[in-house]
């Protein structure tokens, strides 16, 4: 599998635990990069900025660390919480086009995100 296809590109966080994620939320947007220069991550579940490493393995595999987080609190920290521990709990992800999923073993994806052009 090309890492080349996750890394470097900024994904939308489209869906959390099987339910849509809205557009914006607190009015930003939700998203995920991996940069493969340091392989380092950073997120926003719409309002802090979360970040850590992560690691690609062959098949698919993933693994990521929790790292720093911006302390603020917003009203709507559901989708940020989520995001946080899926990505925590994530152990492989797929990619089909412009999609991207991260998943434990073979259960349902935990989280489904759309390359943003």
């Amino acid at each position: 599998m090309e890492t080349s296809q996750i890394t470097d590109r900024k994904w939308k966080l489209v869906e959390l635990a099987g339910k849509p994620v809205a557009d914006k939320i607190n009015g930003k947007e939700p998203f995920l990069l991996l940069q493969k220069s340091d392989s380092r991550y950073s997120a926003s579940g719409g309002c802090n900025g979360i970040g850590g490493e992560f690691k690609l393995q062959e098949n698919g595999r993933i693994k990521f660390s929790q790292g720093m987080s911006t302390m603020m609190a917003c009203e709507n920290m559901e989708i940020e919480n989520g995001l946080t521990k899926a990505l925590i709990a994530a152990d492989n992800y797929s990619i089909n086009g412009d999609d991207l999923s991260l998943n434990k073993a073979r259960m349902a994806p935990l989280a489904r995100f759309k390359a943003v052009k």
